[in-house]
């Protein structure tokens, strides 16, 4: 196995999200929150060529992403900026980098097939519909039973997440890894001064996971290390933060054949996952 760096990806501005679209791309949602300043960017997601960077709505600040579906953002705005209800629906086009349409009535639920599930906040309750996802048109007007489109929002979410993505598990001895895998994740507790827990992706012969040590007092450092397993050898690390005073969870995912790392919380990593063996 071996890790080939692709690219790192810097605005050193913190990075909030990091949203995969089901067209190769790759969406990066980063703030200066001392500024209250919100940007967006675009990139091939296997290549790092930017797309579009550092676009920002009229609204700077209060607004975030919803979802993405083909080359279209869905971002909505908060109902009030000390609070976290979202409110409102802005279609963006990612070629076009325009807005198709946008409805301050509405406020997205999911998409499915085409269609926006969204609500309109009444006094008592509130009203379902379906939107056209390209003209911003609504479709359907669905009552207000809330029961049945959870049900529908709970699978949307789940099938988003079952293809492709592998994110970290915490290891314990009831983790079920192989002996090789388990022998060096035990070895690594034993040697360092690890505290907290430690998180790990297994993929075939490739076993990723990061730590964080003392480095000090009331310090830490976030470690990234990958070993193949084939040969036991390890095949990168990473400090992913160094002297940090907080724990950095969720500091690496994988994407299909794609590993993403996240590095002082500003700068983005993307190695491809290549395997030596020749069919």
């Amino acid at each position: 196995m071996k890790l080939k760096k692709n690219y790192i990806h810097s605005n050193n501005r913190q990075i909030f999200r990091l949203i995969p679209t089901d067209t190769d791309k790759l969406i990066i949602e980063e703030r200066e929150t001392d500024k209250k300043q919100a940007f967006f960017n675009c990139l091939n997601i296997e290549s790092g060529k930017k797309i579009f960077n550092d676009f920002q709505l009229d609204e700077k600040y209060w607004v975030g992403i919803e979802d993405t579906y083909r080359d279209v953002i869905f971002f909505h705005k908060f109902g009030k900026p000390d609070l976290p209800q979202h409110h409102g629906i802005i279609a963006f086009d990612i070629n076009l980098q325009k807005t198709l349409w946008e409805n301050e009535e509405h406020s997205f639920l999911f998409i499915k097939e085409g269609k926006v599930y969204s609500y309109r906040q009444k006094f008592e309750g509130r009203e379902f519909f379906t939107i056209d996802w390209q003209t911003g048109k609504v479709m359907e007007e669905l009552g207000t039973d809330a029961a049945s489109l959870n049900l529908i929002r709970e699978e949307v979410i789940a099938s988003k997440y079952i293809s492709g993505y592998k994110f970290p598990e915490v290891y314990d001895q009831s983790a079920g890894l192989n002996n090789n895998a388990d022998e060096i994740l035990k070895t690594l507790r034993e040697k360092h001064l690890i505290t907290g827990k430690i998180e790990f992706v297994l993929m075939n012969d490739l076993l990723m996971f990061n730590f964080h040590e003392i480095a000090g007092r009331n310090l830490l450092n976030n470690i990234f290390k990958a070993v193949d397993l084939s040969n036991e050898k390890y095949i990168l690390e990473e400090a992913l933060n160094s002297g940090t005073q907080a724990f950095a969870p969720d500091s690496f995912f994988v994407k299909d054949d794609l590993l993403f790392l996240l590095i002082d919380r500003t700068k983005l990593g993307v190695y491809k996952i290549i395997n030596n063996i020749v069919q």
